[in-house]
């Protein structure tokens, strides 16, 4: 402590502003980029609840819900209380969850569940927010089979141009997001779609679920091996953003042209979205174990977390994280943590038993 104190005051001596946390990217303060590794953890699942991925809150108590994707194994929804104490869980068979988003107009939480992986079909469900045990779970809507959207034709600098063939047929619903109105957007990674409910809280069971858009941007041949993936809402309700996960992107899907956009690159596993108060674009980048900031340009201004090694079997900060959600001014993540290589020995993912959700503070600034 003596040192870093010294360090810091020979600093001021000569001039240079010596900052806790920010990474100044030059001298001009609107540019600075903040970055926090600080990450705690929040609640460690127990029993056989393992691989969290999808994640929701209630605005109106605060409570956590946190979602399994435990390949053909019982997968639960789980609900904490603001003090990372389970409150309770409930059962939803072998087909795994992806996303979880919250009504607040009914106080349900929905459920997208990738029956196509074991179990067909591939659906929407949902349960009451205050769930025990016993709570009857409701479906809501199956997913329509469309399969894979057209190819994809890519450009290259010589002026040659590559073409990608997309095959999957799978119905994968993943993540979903509300608008202000009560529908429910939702994304499809392998079939690569964005599908729309109108009015869920008045029209289940049985909803018809259309398309709002089916477009090659939208699937992957990358890894990993999920296409559209999280969703956000802009705070005009008009563009509504999409992590590609496999193509390192985040789309933009212009909800009245249809149109389908590049708004940033190069976030390495981008997947769960959020937007905080101050219009910025909260992205987990599960392949960098972080989670990355984007202003209305698509430029990153912030970074949080980071993967510090495993202790007592359960990851330190951040390890494949996957959704988010921010309540007040702090975000939780769940840390999936899902071995993807197939090689014994090459991830940290492997020495994983004991699985996480991690909570951070959203900068101020």
């Amino acid at each position: 402590m003596k040192s870093i104190l010294k360090k810091c005051l020979h600093l001021l001596l000569v001039a240079i502003p010596c900052y806790a946390g920010t990474v100044l990217a030059d001298g001009d303060h609107s540019r600075r980029l903040f970055i926090d590794r600080d990450v705690d953890t929040f609640a460690v699942l127990r029993g056989d609840a393992r691989f969290p991925e999808g994640i929701t809150a209630n605005p109106w108590n605060g409570d956590i819900y946190v979602g399994t994707f435990n390949g053909g194994n019982q997968n639960k929804l789980l609900r904490f209380n603001r003090h990372g104490k389970l409150e309770a869980e409930s059962a939803f068979g072998t087909s795994p969850l992806l996303g979880l988003a919250f009504d607040r107009h009914g106080k349900k939480v929905y459920v997208t569940i990738v029956g196509d992986f074991v179990t067909p079909p591939s659906k929407i469900q949902r349960i009451a927010a205050s769930f025990d045990s016993s709570t009857t779970i409701e479906d809501v809507a199956v997913i329509p089979a469309i399969g894979a959207p057209i190819q994809r034709t890519v450009g290259n600098p010589d002026g040659s141009t590559d073409t990608i063939q997309f095959g999957s047929g799978a119905r994968v619903p993943n993540a979903m997001v509300f608008d202000k109105d009560g529908n429910l957007y939702i994304s499809d990674s392998f079939q690569g779609a964005i599908f729309k409910i109108s009015n869920p809280a008045g029209c289940a069971p049985g909803c018809v679920v259309d398309v709002v858009s089916h477009d090659p941007l939208l699937a992957t041949a990358g890894f990993p091996p999920f296409g559209a993936n999280g969703l956000a809402l802009s705070h005009d309700q008009n563009t509504l953003f999409i992590a590609n996960t496999g193509d390192d992107r985040v789309l933009k899907l212009n909800l009245t042209t249809k149109a389908v956009d590049v708004f940033a690159e190069s976030i390495n596993g981008a997947d769960g979205l959020a937007t905080d108060r101050r219009g910025r674009l909260w992205v987990a980048a599960n392949q960098a174990d972080e989670v990355v900031a984007l202003n209305e340009n698509g430029k990153i201004v912030a970074k949080l977390g980071e993967f510090r090694g495993i202790r007592g079997n359960a990851p330190i900060g951040l390890l494949f994280p996957a959704s988010l959600v921010i309540v007040d001014d702090e975000i939780f993540v769940t840390n999936l943590a899902l071995p993807l290589n197939g090689t014994a020995g090459d991830e940290p993912e492997e020495d994983v038993t004991r699985y996480t959700i991690s909570r951070m503070k959203l900068p101020r600034h």
